[in-house]
């Protein structure tokens, strides 16, 4: 199984990025996919999810209104859009599978290497 992540990269506060998690190896429809982001220093957190069908997103307080989680699963991929983006996002940007539905990191079927976003002031 690999999920790879891509698009992170270095953007002005205020600016926009999209995230990509590309999956192989599992039958992906079946999994809810999460976005985690690590900063240096800090503990893994919760960024958002979403369904295997794509019905139900959930995000973090801190990003709710800002990013939209979304998934195209012919193309065995989920997306992050990220808008409005603050030095405090600045982070490693991780996917991660579940069959179930979670916002927990410590549930997490499956990893990808993560994705560095900078966002300058």
């Amino acid at each position: 199984v690999q999920l790879q992540a891509s698009g992170g990269g270095l953007v002005q506060a205020g600016g926009s990025l999209r995230l990509s998690c590309a999956a192989s190896g599992l039958t992906f429809s079946n999994y809810a996919v999460g976005w985690f982001r690590q900063a240096p220093g800090k503990e893994r957190e919760f960024v958002a999810t979403i369904t295997w069908s794509g019905g139900m997103t959930s995000y973090a307080d801190s990003v709710k209104g800002r990013f939209t989680i979304s998934r195209d699963n012919a193309k065995n991929t989920v997306y992050i859009q990220m808008i409005s983006l603050k030095p405090e996002d600045t982070a490693v940007y991780y996917c991660a599978a579940d069959l179930y539905y979670s916002d927990s990191p410590t549930t997490m079927d499956y990893w990808g290497k993560g994705t560095l976003v900078t966002v300058s002031s």
